[in-house]
């Protein structure tokens, strides 16, 4: 029997962070026919604090994917809170994660794995993973690890 989107994540027994509001001038979502587009999302914790800090000089590598990993759960929250469930969702379409890290560090993909594994376990594999961006920056707002965007096909 295969699990819907919604069970998978309640079955991995992980808390969903609040979703977070926007900062600047921008929508957290926008539908297009059949998309979902996620703005960029960081960090955020169960307490609505961010996780800050840069890989490679405040956090490790493994820091650094649990962080990737949180920034899956918010924005999982954000659907959750704005669509009721995470049923609404077919696939992952296209990730873009961005790592707040030093100038030597190489393991971008690494960390992403964070929040690309998250989606593989709640939409599956064939459906969860999509194509994917991972790439550096000098700086991230607030100083958070990770920030990443998404788009996804909706049922």
């Amino acid at each position: 029997m295969n699990l819907s989107a919604q069970e998978a994540f309640l079955k991995l027994d992980l808390v969903l962070p609040p979703a977070p509001q926007p900062l600047g001038i921008y929508k957290p979502f926008l539908v297009d026919g059949k998309y979902l587009y996620l703005s960029g999302h960081g960090p955020v914790q169960l307490d609505k604090s961010l996780i800050i800090g840069r890989i490679g000089e405040d956090m490790d590598m493994e820091a650094g994917k649990l962080a990737a990993r949180q920034v899956g759960l918010t924005m999982l929250s954000t659907i959750v809170n704005n669509f009721g469930s995470l049923d609404v969702v077919k696939r992952v379409i296209k990730v873009l994660g961005m790592v707040n890290c030093t100038s030597d560090f190489e393991r971008h993909p690494y960390i992403i794995n964070g929040c690309s594994e998250l989606f593989a376990s709640v939409w599956g594999h064939e459906n969860g993973i999509g194509v994917r961006s991972a790439v550096g920056m000098g700086s991230l707002p607030d100083n958070i690890p990770v920030e990443v965007e998404a788009v996804f096909e909706l049922h």
